[in-house]
């Protein structure tokens, strides 16, 4: 039977993790995401896994590319210095097509910043951090058994995709104690990709949309992998017509794939004249100030992404034909906001509630945002 138990935050994702079949996990000590490498370092010798401590999160992230690329499922946990150290690798997993999870519980910044506070910055850093055109997965869970569910998905969809997927979390949520319920094995799902039959050494080589082969080291073919731009077998090249190419594998796999990508709950949104917009510990907040509204009077909603990168812009935008207000709830000084001010027609009155000091929002300062936008 599933156990109900009282775990914080880090732990929850760790054990989720390990559901998944992550049976690699390399990282570097940062706070607030150290209890992840903890937990991990403890239990995964006990499972005839890998945990390794390396020097830094540079090189952790190059760990899990490598144990990657030789069949394992990978993940390393991490915050916000040690994100910003991982954007060249994470470019490298992009243009190699290889899967790999990090999880990211953010925290005060730049720089150093607030360690031991919490912030929702990193925003535009996880979709636009590595240089250059690129697909990028990202996942935000609020409540504890979205801890759960949400990254056993990043690990199903690193594997599907062969992408990278980004697990953000806070420092609220990542060190909070709370209520959850750990589902029995066999009742998620969990993907495994097999391997492909290699010919020809075309490990690159697939039509616009569709998913590429797992291809792992030690099966007794030579394979190429490089950050450079290549070819349908991984060579470099800079030939126009197969960089197009390239390009175009890579993002539409993810964008040809928005349906089994993107998700989202939304709440009492069926007659809403005001729409909130949030994300990860923020929606908490939000959806408490929603009931709230609901019981003097005011018509609110929510709508709580999920998926953030790829933006659930279709879903907006049907939203956006009935309800007219929209306020957007985020730890930042505005970074999401843009995203649904772009969605939103002409005519769609928007608001924000934002803060970077690190104090997350309480219900009533939310509430208080709503009843404002409602008149």
């Amino acid at each position: 039977m599933s156990a109900r138990k009282v775990l914080q935050g880090n732990i929850i994702i760790a054990k989720a993790a390990l559901a998944a079949g992550c049976d690699f996990f390399a990282g570097y000590p940062i706070t607030p995401s150290s209890e992840i490498a903890q937990y991990m370092s403890k239990e995964m010798p006990r499972m005839d896994r890998t945990f390794i401590q390396m020097e830094d999160e540079i090189a952790s992230l190059g760990a899990c590319i490598g144990a990657s690329l030789a069949g394992r499922k990978t993940m390393t946990a991490t915050s916000g210095p040690g994100f910003s150290l991982m954007q060249e690798h994470i470019g490298m997993a992009v243009m190699a097509e290889v899967p790999v999870v990090i999880v990211n519980v953010q925290r005060g910044g730049p720089s150093t910043g607030m360690p031991t506070k919490p912030a929702q910055a990193d925003m535009m850093q996880t979709r636009w951090g590595t240089h250059g055109d690129h697909p990028i997965i990202a996942l935000y869970p609020a409540f504890a058994d979205e801890m759960f569910s949400e990254t056993v998905r990043a690990f199903n969809l690193a594997e599907k995709y062969w992408n990278p997927v980004v697990l953000l979390s806070d420092e609220v949520l990542g060190k909070a104690h709370m209520d959850v319920e750990i589902p029995d094995p066999g009742t998620y799902e969990v993907y495994w990709e097999k391997p492909h039959q290699v010919v020809d050494l075309n490990i690159y080589d697939r039509q616009i949309g569709e998913n590429p082969p797992r291809v792992d080291f030690f099966k007794g073919y030579p394979i190429h992998i490089d950050g450079l731009e290549h070819d349908a077998h991984g060579w470099p090249s800079f030939d126009a017509k197969t960089v197009d190419k390239m390009q175009r594998l890579r993002m539409q796999k993810i964008y040809q794939n928005l349906d089994d990508i993107i998700r989202y709950k939304e709440y009492y949104l069926d007659d809403a004249e005001v729409l909130v917009f949030s994300f990860g510990i923020s929606a908490r907040s939000a959806l408490a100030a929603v009931k709230a509204a609901r019981e003097q009077g005011v018509k609110a909603g929510l709508f709580q992404a999920l998926t953030v990168w790829p933006f659930p812009r279709a879903a907006l935008q049907e939203r956006f034909q009935r309800t007219k207000k929209v306020l957007t709830v985020e730890m930042n000084l505005g970074q999401m906001k843009y995203e649904v001010e772009r969605v939103a027609p002409p005519g769609v009155e928007k608001r924000t509630l934002l803060r970077a000091n690190g104090m997350p929002f309480s219900p009533d300062e939310v509430l208080a945002a709503i009843k404002e936008l409602a008149k």
